[in-house]
């Protein structure tokens, strides 16, 4: 077995006449270069062509929220423009350390957008499952949105520490005392239930 070799972002790894760039590598100047730090893997092409070149991580390595992943994630804070969360999940995957995200006014529901108030779809403790719409920048990480009817609050609890049942798309109760309060509930798929 040949010894495993580690590469680190832009070096060189063999030329474009001896394989071909896959994921984790890129095409430079008739040279197949390591776009991230990580192992060489050489895969044989079923076609007879070139081998596919590609750099892997550890497979122990911090796995990164992308555009389009559901996740699942804590509201930290809320105020009239967006809601402040730590994601804590992509998928069914827990994350070794939480990313922050940002969920903006208008990316809370399709529909009647400039209706949308923030404290009446989420409250700080809430589990929301949310897309990620967009990496962000530096001051608001990552853009989600829980624009579709099975994204929004999974899990919350009221003021009486009770954790609410939804009865609508918009309202949750809780079964101490009664009290309904506003929230931009999620259907749950089956997928997502844990029996």
């Amino acid at each position: 077995m040949a010894p495993v070799r580690c590469c680190v972002p832009g070096e060189r790894l063999c030329s474009l006449q001896e394989g071909a760039a896959g994921s984790g590598t890129y095409a430079r100047h008739g040279y197949v270069c390591a776009a991230l730090a990580g192992c060489l893997r050489e895969t044989p092409s079923e076609d007879g062509a070139l081998p596919v070149v590609s750099v892997v991580r550890d497979a122990e390595s911090q796995l990164l929220p992308d555009v389009g992943a559901v996740v699942t994630c804590k509201v930290c804070s809320v105020n009239s423009r967006f809601a402040k969360v730590h994601i804590l999940y992509i998928g069914a995957t827990p994350l070794k350390s939480a990313f922050r995200g940002t969920i903006r006014r208008e990316d809370i529901r399709a529909t009647e957008k400039d209706k949308v108030e923030v404290y009446k779809s989420f409250r700080p403790g809430d589990i929301v499952l949310a897309k990620v719409i967009s990496l962000g920048d530096v001051q608001s990480n990552y853009l989600l949105s829980t624009a579709e009817n099975e994204l929004g609050v999974v899990v919350a609890h009221s003021e009486a520490g009770a954790q609410m049942v939804p009865i609508s798309w918009c309202e949750m109760q809780c079964p101490r005392t009664h009290s309904k309060e506003h929230r931009k509930v999620a259907r749950v798929q089956p997928e997502f239930l844990q029996t």
